[in-house]
């Protein structure tokens, strides 16, 4: 009867303690309840990529508008790379000018009509015209369904994994005809997804800025000027310019079946977020919706310096090294290393140092000899858009002083010291074990 009472309470505890723990792997181990009213939203912050928010981030959705920031990436990266100029002199097809005189947003491209790469992009980014962007797809790859295979292998080399587009536009396929790419399926996008490709734009093509945050921008047609308004309108100079401090990009998107979405991302104090919203009931919504979650991560997250540049991190001053002069290098950090953390908590993080394996002389001096990361004591689980990025927000570590590589004297003699050390040392442990 003991026995049986004994086994009831430790069936009792279990019962009670198993509530207590979670066997599931949340975004946030506190996630707060903002309402907001949208399909699918996230939060971030856009040096490594944590997480603040996130609601339903994995779902693939349709995203509209938002599809042509991968349009704009890969414009970017042809002008870095030198395969095109902005100054390149772009001929409108008549795929273009179908666009130009179609529904949706478009500046009315005719057949033949010219224009520079860098007018298409403003034509692009600020008034979301699909013409223009059909133009520069056609420029880039031949035709947009080239343009469009190009898209997708980007997007799976970025790690966007919910992510499949259809077209350069983000316009629906089916409404196309015959222009229609040879490409199987609809666009879709993740919420996740469009902020990992977002941070990749900020970061990989930080001058793209300067598109976003055009709040107007007069499109010559030969002398007639066309005034393009950013549909973002939560640009500054702009109706929603007020709602939020700092916003200075990066693409809305809307269509039947999308909603109303809307990619933002904002720098205040030096803390720059991204923020996504997709499925929301208007192009107010979009932004209101976008206010809420850009308010809670300026409200409760700060940017701070956990170790200073040119410093080294206590406990991680030297590393070994092989073959060198020195037997050690002295370690500092290449820049500051800073990090978004929730107000209150700067003294729960400790940066760590990480390594190389293996480093053998010669080094020279600034040689990036590992990383500096941190360690979080906190009782958040904070997920990141993938680990990638995570990586990306950690510091250099360089040596501060330049090591030689030992002669072969030298090297020989420490061999030697080294093995006559170990066997005094064998000995010492020898007589240690018959005491």
């Amino acid at each position: 009867m003991r026995r049986f009472k004994k086994a009831i309470t430790i069936f009792t505890l279990i019962a009670l303690i198993l509530p207590l723990f979670s066997f599931n792997h949340p975004v946030n181990a506190v996630q707060p309840n903002l309402d907001i009213k949208a399909k699918s939203a996230i939060l971030v912050d856009a040096i490594s990529g944590k997480i603040l928010y996130a609601q339903n981030p994995d779902e693939p959705l349709p995203p509209a508008s938002m599809t042509k920031m991968m349009t704009e990436y890969l414009v970017e990266e042809a002008v870095a790379k030198g395969k095109i100029k902005w100054d390149d002199v772009v001929t409108a097809s008549e795929y273009a000018h179908f666009l130009g005189k179609g529904d949706g947003s478009k500046v009315g491209l005719a057949v033949g009509e010219q224009h520079t790469v860098k007018e298409l992009t403003y034509a692009m980014t600020v008034g979301s015209a699909n013409d223009a962007t059909v133009a520069l797809a056609e420029y880039i790859a031949g035709s947009e369904t080239n343009f469009v295979q190009m898209m997708n292998e980007k997007a799976k080399e970025l790690g966007m994994t919910n992510t499949h587009f259809a077209t350069a536009t983000g316009y629906p396929k089916k409404d196309l005809g015959k222009y229609a790419p040879a490409i199987e399926g609809e666009s879709v996008m993740s919420a996740r997804d469009a902020a990992i490709l977002a941070w990749h734009l900020i970061h990989d093509y930080p001058s793209s800025l300067e598109f976003n945050k055009t709040a107007k921008y007069t499109f010559m047609q030969g002398q007639n000027p066309r005034e393009l308004k950013n549909y973002n309108f939560m640009v500054p100079g702009l109706i929603y310019g007020n709602l939020v401090q700092g916003v200075d990009g990066l693409k809305t998107g809307h269509t039947s079946a999308a909603g109303y979405n809307f990619t933002a991302t904002a720098v205040q104090n030096g803390m720059r977020l991204i923020s996504v919203v997709q499925g929301t009931a208007s192009e107010k919504e979009r932004f209101f919706q976008t206010k809420k979650l850009l308010d809670y991560g300026f409200g409760m997250y700060e940017l701070v310096d956990l170790a200073k540049a040119n410093e080294s991190i206590k406990g991680y001053e030297t590393t070994p090294i092989k073959n060198g002069k020195e037997k050690e290098v002295t370690a500092i950090i290449k820049n500051t290393f800073s990090v978004v953390v929730k107000k209150g908590e700067k003294e729960l993080y400790k940066p760590i140092a990480v390594f190389n394996k293996n480093l053998e002389a010669p080094i020279k001096t600034e040689q990036k000899i590992g990383y500096v990361t941190y360690e979080y004591k906190g009782k958040e689980k904070y997920d990141y858009l993938n680990d990638e990025i995570k990586m990306k927000g950690n510091m250099d570590l360089i040596a501060k002083e330049e090591v030689e590589k030992a002669g072969a004297i030298r090297l020989f003699f420490r061999k030697i010291f080294s093995v006559i050390g170990g066997i005094f040392t064998g000995i010492v442990d020898g007589i240690k074990e018959l005491f």
